[in-house]
């Protein structure tokens, strides 16, 4: 199964896809919320060698392009309607949680988190590994 993390701080990618590794993903990186629509997008195309990507996790406070901005675009997209989003942030009152939820996220994981946190919100998602 696909999966992509998407978090503006590259210690985080690295330990986000660690996890997702051990638990059976193959997994993707982008930076930023931009950095990440092109890539999904690029994987929606025929004889993409690694399919398109079932799985993102995605952080709330990215540059170029937030996590809550790439949610409502890659929403607005049918294209990417099996996608499920999971946001992973440090954002934490309940206003932010309903709003992520409201422009088209799964689930919502608080920073910090463990693995079972993450194995936990996979399963909610139908994705148990």
């Amino acid at each position: 199964m696909q999966a992509m993390v998407v978090d503006d701080s590259r210690a985080m990618r690295m330990l986000m896809g660690r996890l997702l590794k051990d638990i059976g993903f193959e997994v993707a990186q982008a930076g930023d919320g931009s950095e990440a629509l092109d890539a999904l997008r690029e994987r929606l195309g025929a004889g993409h060698p690694d399919g398109p990507v079932q799985l993102a996790l995605v952080d709330w406070n990215m540059p170029e392009m937030s996590g809550i901005e790439l949610v409502e675009a890659v929403r607005s997209d049918p294209a990417f309607a099996a996608l499920r989003i999971v946001m992973v942030t440090t954002e934490t009152e309940l206003s932010q949680v309903v709003r992520a939820l409201d422009a088209g996220a799964d689930e919502y994981l608080m920073k910090p988190f463990t693995r079972d946190d993450v194995v936990g919100k996979l399963e909610l998602l139908g994705l148990a590994v």
